[in-house]
Order: structure tokens, then C-alpha cells, then sequence
């Protein structure tokens, strides 16, 4: 390879030693000017071509004609240097592989001679182990050596610079910057955006770490300003399509929706796409965050990243009410099918499979379809790490009053990083997940209403049958009975999990469940 791109250089310095000298014979070699014959020039444009050059009486004017020559000249030399610029990059490139190649060449012959130099190397015995600092703590065994000719040279050099190299890949790896998650703020035209922005840039740790992106539709100019005003803390963009969808006649009142779906679609975009992040959290200009929010994202990421069988991280429980989640365990995390939004983290690979087949409205009742969930999950918090203080929206208030008004914040900080979270891993969480269930004694709900008649904090499990049982079970004892493809809110395996007047309590279908019913919805 070096060969040929030295090979490469050297035509190029010969084709450019070639243009000058045949620059220089032609320029020797035209016409005397004003020479002529009357019938046209030797170039194109005859007569009148060299006319230009020609004063009063068809004299020459030689002014003009050196203007022109110079001008050609100009020309050439601009070539002639862009040539010079290329054999200039052709040569360092040749001379960096050159360098290269001369320093593994170097490393090799000293592995060599190390090996050469130490042929009796013991090897690692197997009582033997290695502490933090990499030194070897002998044990009282002997350790075994190898003698001179039970391996080539080779071999072992090839063992050493595998041993170097994953060294160097270790090193390399815990040195390596952090992710950065950036967060993206999707805002339209409530200039209350401002707590929302107030709070993510109290509670960020790093600037740099964790980049606030604000995209705003609707071109509203006030909310514009308040964005404006928060100048190099956050990134302010602008969705530029602010025209009307065509819809069907009887979707014109979800013109909002429609419009959402599409500032989601662009914003998006422009995250991964345009700024190149590999993942996101997401929220909207109505959310207020909690003091660690930052910090449960970050402890998530690796667990979202390496579980295929999860699809977001959810700062959001949709039965989060105060008198439903337990206070004293904000450490406490789930599974659940169901898609909580409300503040959640995407990878880059997941937008991938999504952005093809976006929806034109309604996006977070599409993300809960099974074609789109594909029986993935979602991580979600007992208590929630985000709450909701825009009563006013395309939805018009919708559950507002009735749930999301009351969902509780967490205020504890809870240092997630500093925790083992694998029990997370499905493999690890299915199987705690129904013993502990389907372990929990049966009762009625009557016996939950009675005060005194149960004993203790449970878990206890009421279990349902039917979309019309779980309905009329889920709104006597308070927690939200609206199901999305058959998926009830929080439920993870059709389960939902909450507390009932201090009670541990698992809304459940029978033992056995193998899928949701979509006929539920």
C-alpha cells in the first residue's frame, strides 16, 4: 500500500513538471500577434475573437492583449497549485503510514528480543491472583515454568502483544469519556417552559455531559424570548414547518395531534441525525424533573443498552399518585409493558427502527401498539421523577384533574449509579417477579375495604379474569382502569402493582399468562 501511494506521488510530480514545460512551449510557440490572415484567427471565434485585441485601423492593442495573457496565466497558476496542494497531502499521508510502519516494526523486534532474553518466563500458576494494581501475590506453590523449546519464539511474542493489547483495550475503555445524554425539551408555545428549564439546569450535573435542547414548534415569539434569555445553557431550534396537516374532515379537531407527531418526528431527527447523540431523554415544556432524574437516567443507560428486551427507561409512573406508591422505597424500579412516555430515554438504534414508519398523530398511543412494542418493556420508578403541571393542551385536560394533578415527585436523591440495578435484566426479573406474585395470598377486594379484616402490609393479589373485571376492580381500589392494546397502565405481565391503604397489592390475572388480549382495548 505505501508503495503504491509513493508511486502515486511521483506521477504527480512528473505530470506537474510536464504541464509547466508544455505551459512554456505553447506560450513560445503561438503566433506573432497581429500576423493573422483576414479570414480569422487560429482559435475559435475568428476573426472577431482576435478583433477585441485590434485598436483603430486594425492596429493591435498590446495593452489589452497582456491583460488577457495575464489573465490566462492566473488561471494556470491556480491549477498548478491545487496540484501542488494534492502531491503536499499524497506525501504527508506517505510519510505518517511510513512512520508507522517503522514503529511496529521497532515494537516487534523488542517483543522479540524480550522473548529471546527470557526464555525460562514462568507462567502464571494456578494458585496465583492478581489484585487491583496488577502485581502477581505468589502463593506458596511452586510455579510452574515452561521450558525453552515448548513454544516458538513466535508464538510467544504473539501471546505478549495480545496480552499488551488488551491491556491497552481496558485501559483505553476506562479512560474513555462518558456518554453524554443530551435532553430534549419539546416546546410550542407556553412560556412556562421556564420552570420546566429552571429545574433541568438546577439539577444538572454537567453541561457538557448532559446538553438541553429545546425544540420549539408553533413560532410563538414570547416563548421563543424566555428560551432565548437561558443563552449558552441550553440550545434553542426551531421546527420550521409551521403550516397546517391535511387531515380527514373528521379529524380537524386533531389538528394538534398532528402537528405534535410531527415536531416529535423533526426533533428527533435533528438529535441523532443532525447533532449525532446516541441516545436521548425526552420531555415536554409542561414537566417539572426531580433532584435526581439526571442521575437515574445515567445509572439506566447501560441497562436500557444491554437488555434487548427493553425499548425505554420511564421517569414516569402512571399510578403514582401519593396515597398508591410507598414512600420509604424511591429506590424501588420495575418492569412494565406499558409505554409511560412523560420523560423517557431512547437509543439511536431504537429511533432507527421507529423513524421509517412514524405516525402522522398520535404517536404515544402507536409506540403502545404490539407491532411497535414487540413485547418489549420499559423500565419505570415507584415514585415518579417527573411531574406534569400543564393542565392546558391539545388533550384539554384530559385526566388532569382526575390523575395527573396528584402524582407524587420524588424529592430523596437516590444515588442509582452506586447501586447494582442487573436484577433489572430480564432473565434475572421474571422469575422474582411471579414467585413473589403468585406467592402473595388471593383475596377479595371486600377483604381490603374492611379495615382489621387482613393482617399485616402484604403483598396480597387480587386477581381478575376479564377487561370488564380488571375495569371494575382498578376503579375501586383507585388506580387508572383505561387499557392500550389490551395493556393495562404500569402492568408488567398483566400485573399492576400499587398500594391500597398501606397494602402491598398486585392486580393480577390467573397464574399462567402467556399474552395481552387486544380485544382489551
Amino acid at each position: 500500500m505505501v508503495r503504491k501511494k509513493g508511486s502515486l506521488i511521483l506521477c504527480g510530480a512528473f505530470l506537474f513538471v510536464a504541464w509547466n514545460a508544455l505551459l512554456l512551449l505553447y506560450l513560445w510557440g503561438r503566433p506573432p500577434i497581429g500576423r493573422l490572415g483576414e479570414g480569422g484567427g487560429a482559435e475559435p471565434g475568428g476573426k472577431e475573437e482576435w478583433g477585441v485585441g485590434r485598436g483603430k485601423g486594425g492596429r493591435v492593442n498590446l495593452a489589452g492583449e497582456v491583460i488577457r495573457l495575464a489573465e490566462e496565466v492566473e488561471v494556470q497558476l491556480e491549477t498548478q497549485k491545487k496540484l501542488l496542494k494534492q502531491i503536499e497531502s499524497h506525501r504527508a499521508v506517505w510519510a505518517r503510514q511510513k512512520d508507522v510502519g517503522k514503529r511496529e516494526t521497532e515494537d516487534t523486534k523488542e517483543i522479540k528480543q524480550e522473548v529471546v532474553h527470557q526464555p525460562q518466563k514462568a507462567l502464571l500458576p494456578v494458585g496465583n491472583s492478581v489484585d487491583d494494581g496488577d502485581q502477581v501475590k505468589h502463593t506458596p506453590k511452586p510455579a510452574a515454568t515452561v521450558a525453552p523449546d515448548s513454544k516458538s519464539e513466535q508464538q510467544q511474542a504473539v501471546e505478549i502483544k495480545e496480552e499488551t493489547d488488551e491491556k491497552h483495550k481496558l485501559t483505553s475503555s476506562t479512560a474513555s469519556p462518558e456518554v453524554i445524554i443530551p435532553i430534549l425539551v419539546i416546546a410550542c408555545d407556553r412560556v412556562t417552559v421556564k420552570r420546566s428549564l429552571d429545574r433541568l439546569i438546577q439539577y444538572r450535573p454537567s453541561k457538557e455531559l448532559y446538553p438541553i435542547i429545546v425544540s420549539q414548534d408553533c413560532g410563538h415569539a414570547e416563548t421563543a424570548r424566555v428560551i432565548g434569555s437561558y443563552g449558552d445553557q441550553v440550545t434553542h431550534i426551531s421546527q420550521p414547518d409551521l403550516s397546517d396537516i391535511r387531515v380527514r374532515p373528521e379529524h380537524r379537531k386533531f389538528q394538534g395531534y398532528y402537528k405534535i407527531s410531527r415536531h416529535y418526528h423533526w426533533a428527533l431527527n435533528q438529535v441523532f441525525n443532525t447533532f449525532s447523540q446516541s441516545t436521548v431523554v425526552i420531555v415536554e415544556d409542561d414537566l417539572e424533573v426531580a433532584p435526581d432524574f439526571f442521575e437515574y437516567f445515567r445509572a439506566l443507560y447501560p441497562i436500557l443498552r444491554s437488555d434487548p428486551t427493553l425499548w425505554c427507561v420511564s421517569a414516569w409512573n402512571d399510578n403514582g399518585r401519593d396515597a398508591l406508591v410507598d414512600p420509604s422505597k424511591a429506590e424501588l424500579l420495575y418492569r412494565t409493558d406499558f409505554f409511560p412516555g412523560l420523560g423517557w430515554m431512547l437509543l439511536k438504534e431504537m429511533w432507527d427502527e421507529l423513524e421509517p414508519k412514524w405516525p402522522s398523530a398520535f404517536w404515544d398511543d402507536w409506540m403502545r401498539q404490539p407491532e411497535q412494542r414487540k413485547d418489549r418493556s420499559c423500565i419505570r420508578p415507584e415514585i415518579s421523577r417527573t411531574i406534569t403541571f400543564g393542565r392546558k393542551g391539545v388533550s384539554l385536560g384530559q385526566f388532569f384533574d382526575q390523575y395527573l394533578r396528584y402524582i407524587k415527585l420524588n424529592t430523596e436523591f437516590v444515588p442509582f449509579t452506586k447501586q447494582d440495578l442487573s436484577y433489572l435484566l430480564k432473565e434475572k426479573y421474571d422469575e422474582k417477579f411471579k414467585k413473589e406474585v403468585y406467592s402473595a395470598p388471593l383475596v377479595r377486594i371486600e377483604d381490603l375495604q374492611q379495615a382489621g379484616s387482613l393482617k399485616g402490609l402484604g403483598p396480597y393479589r387480587v386477581e381478575y379474569s376479564s377487561r370488564d373485571s380488571f375495569k371494575v376492580f382498578a376503579r375501586n381500589l383507585g388506580v387508572m382502569d383505561d387499557l392500550k392494546s389490551g395493556v393495562p397502565r404500569t402492568g408488567y405481565r398483566g400485573v399492576v402493582s400499587f398500594l391500597y391503604r398501606g397494602r402491598r397489592v398486585f392486580l393480577a390475572p390467573p397464574e399462567g399468562w402467556k399474552q395481552y388480549d387486544v380485544s382489551w382495548s
